[in-house]
């Protein structure tokens, strides 16, 4: 199977893990075009990957079939100026946060556009992206889009296109929230006794473990949750301490002010 091109706008840490993923799976290094100002992150690439990245777009961008977007949302404008007269006839695929498939499909004169948000555990093939497609996306773009993401981790798709903005608030940043809990942890077993690497060691284990357990329980995480906790026990007090402290409410109020965010970044 000849497989298509692939270029990516930018060869950042989530571009690489996509890139990446897909050469382990075999594909070949020059089915990738990757554009990539930065030389650190061209050389990183070449080494890492076998991939060679340009500094600016050009021609061999007409080659691609599916563009993927891996700038900054603050840059995308300047970017886009800069390579929509190679990649126009393509699928656009962005994992930008905030930028709206209106401005991306003005931006490339492309109706064909899917927006993605992943998140960083792609980079181990752990990651979850929402998805959402335009109306002209067809069912084999879809499939494409699956296709390159796939090495990555798991994908879902969205019917609304505003529910993006959620899904960069819980799972796209989620992983900085689950690291500062940690931090917490770590900063409280070390307190108590413990050394920092048996702290980190069991906080990690632990939530990671409980991860996994819910996943593959049909059971509640409010059920989940109560088979931990015996009235008067431990648990029970850390949890009393986390209500009194409005813990729940205070995680709700930083997953709204990250989804506000991603609709500010999309209105910029």
């Amino acid at each position: 199977m000849q497989h298509p091109t692939l270029a990516f706008i930018g060869g950042g840490n989530m571009a690489a893990a996509i890139a990446g993923g897909l050469r382990r799976a075999g594909r070949p290094a020059n089915a990738f075009v990757v554009v990539e100002p930065v030389q650190a992150q061209r050389e990183r690439l070449l080494d890492e990957f076998d991939i060679e990245a340009l500094p600016a777009p050009a021609k061999r961008l007409r080659d691609a079939t599916l563009v993927v977007w891996a700038v900054k949302p603050q840059v995308f404008a300047d970017a886009a100026q800069a390579a929509a007269p190679f990649v126009g006839h393509a699928l656009q695929l962005s994992i930008m946060a905030g930028v709206t498939s209106e401005r991306i499909a003005a931006a490339t004169h492309s109706e064909r556009v899917v927006r993605a948000m992943p998140n960083t555990p792609a980079l181990i093939g752990q990651g979850i992206a929402g998805l959402y497609a335009r109306a002209a996306v067809t069912e084999l773009d879809r499939a494409e889009v699956e296709a390159v993401l796939a090495p990555t981790g798991r994908s879902l798709w969205l019917e609304r296109e505003e529910q993006l903005d959620v899904v960069t608030a819980l799972s796209g940043s989620g992983p900085a929230y689950f690291f500062y809990v940690c931090e917490a942890l770590v900063a409280a077993g070390t307190e108590l006794g413990l050394s920092e690497a048996q702290a980190r060691e069991l906080a990690l284990a632990t939530c990671g473990g409980a991860a996994q357990l819910a996943l593959r329980s049909d059971e509640s995480l409010a059920t989940l949750r109560e088979r931990v906790t015996s009235k008067g026990g431990t648990t029970h007090a850390a949890l009393e301490s986390l209500r009194a402290d409005r813990v729940a409410e205070a995680i709700e109020r930083a997953v709204h002010a990250a989804a506000r965010r991603a609709q500010e970044l999309g209105r910029a």
